[in-house]
């Protein structure tokens, strides 16, 4: 193992061994199994974004974001996640609560991607922006509470996500 391979391991584990605490919580089960959940497919961020075109200048908004959620979507789940195979991390316990199971590589997480990309176009130009971080926060460490995504797979696909929402920005700027 590489000296970053074996410093991602140990991340993950100590980020694993922190979840593993709030685990068996009834209300950190329901918040972060819920918000996992809202983040398949995007719905969370589409409803967020479309929820507040009520006019032109919020059509076109959510329109953009639709679409960026699109592009990052067809990227991540394409050809970033089919470049690595990596194993998701394995359940020792039931789920406490109904949970998807993806078929796809674990690196980089979709849902940290999307969140970040969906928060940085939903907060710009806005006074208020910290609920959408927090929302894209929740949303994020969610798949590391329900054993879906290691640690360092949700840092990274926050990463991709940045890098996402930088382009839309320039190619694809608010008027």
């Amino acid at each position: 193992m590489t000296q970053s391979g074996a410093a991602a391991e140990a991340f993950d584990e100590a980020v694993e061994q922190a979840f593993a605490r709030l685990r068996g919580n009834p209300v950190a089960d329901r918040v972060f199994y819920t918000a996992s959940e809202l983040g398949n497919f995007s719905i969370l961020w589409h409803a967020l974004a479309w929820a507040g075109a009520t006019s032109k200048r919020g059509r076109r908004r959510a329109l953009r974001v639709s679409a960026a959620l699109a592009v990052e979507s067809a990227l991540v789940n394409g050809p970033i996640k089919s470049a690595f195979n990596r194993s998701r991390p394995l359940a020792e316990h039931d789920h406490p609560h109904r949970l998807r199971q993806p078929l796809t590589s674990s690196f980089p997480s979709g849902h940290a991607s999307a969140a970040v990309v969906a928060a940085a176009l939903l907060s710009e130009s806005r006074r208020r922006c910290w609920p959408f971080w927090a929302a894209a926060s929740v949303v994020a460490a969610s798949r590391v509470h329900v054993r879906i995504h290691h640690a360092s797979d949700v840092m990274v696909g926050a990463l991709v996500g940045a890098v996402i929402a930088r382009l839309v920005k320039k190619i694809w700027p608010l008027r």
